[in-house]
Parts: C-alpha cells; structure tokens; sequence
C-alpha cells in the first residue's frame, strides 16, 4: 500500500459524505428550513459579538438539529426500500425518529432563549 492509498480513501469517503449533505439539501425541504435557519442564527450570533463560547454552544446546538434531521431522513428512506409504509413497526420507527428531530429543535429553541433572549430584552 502506497503512502497516498489511506489519504485517498478519506477523500472518496468526503466526497460521498458530501454528495449525501447535497442530496439532503436537494430533496429533503426540513433540511433546507433548519440549514437556513443555522445559518441565520450563526449570522446573528457573529453580528451581535457573541462570545466564543456562545458561539460553540449555538454551533453545536446547530448541528445536533441538522445531524437529527439526516439521520431521521436515511432512517425513512431505509424503512420505505425494507417495508410498506403502512406497516405499524415502520409507522413507528418514522415516528420515533420524527421525534428526535422535535426533541432536537426544541432543545435549540431553548439554547436559543437563552442566548438571543437577554439581547432581545424578552428573556431573564
């Protein structure tokens, strides 16, 4: 094995992550909805001189809710490819997973209360 072959795999294996973040992004409108959000809370957070520990928590925060919305999406596309979409272990496996990502956004909700509140006088 060349010096170059491991360095070779983790670029084909970023490529393929890639072109899954850019199908979740084509095909999935929640993923664009929480992305734009991200990226408009981080905007906010950067313009608003946000502390760097502030920013870590809203970043992680960020990603916690995308990372739940990816996984819910593959989760939904293996269960249609294995079983019918009627079938009550598939119905609540996609409702569990739909869950997460409620939990997820919830969680940000509150990250963003406390972070965004005091600056908006709406908040402690």
């Amino acid at each position: 094995m060349s010096p170059r072959e491991p360095i070779r795999g983790v670029w084909v294996s970023c490529q393929y992550a890639v072109r899954g973040i850019r199908f979740a992004f084509r095909s999935q409108r929640n993923f664009r909805i929480h992305l734009l959000a991200a990226i408009g809370a981080l905007a906010l957070g950067g313009a608003w001189g946000f502390s760097r520990l502030e920013m870590v928590l809203l970043l992680l925060t960020v990603m916690v809710v995308i990372l739940a919305e990816m996984m819910n999406t593959s989760l939904e596309f293996i269960l249609n490819l294995l079983e019918r979409r009627d079938h009550p272990v598939v119905r609540a496996a996609k409702d569990i997973a739909a869950g997460a990502v409620l939990i997820a956004v919830a969680g940000s909700v509150g990250v963003g209360l406390f972070l965004f509140g005091p600056r908006l006088g709406v908040f402690f």
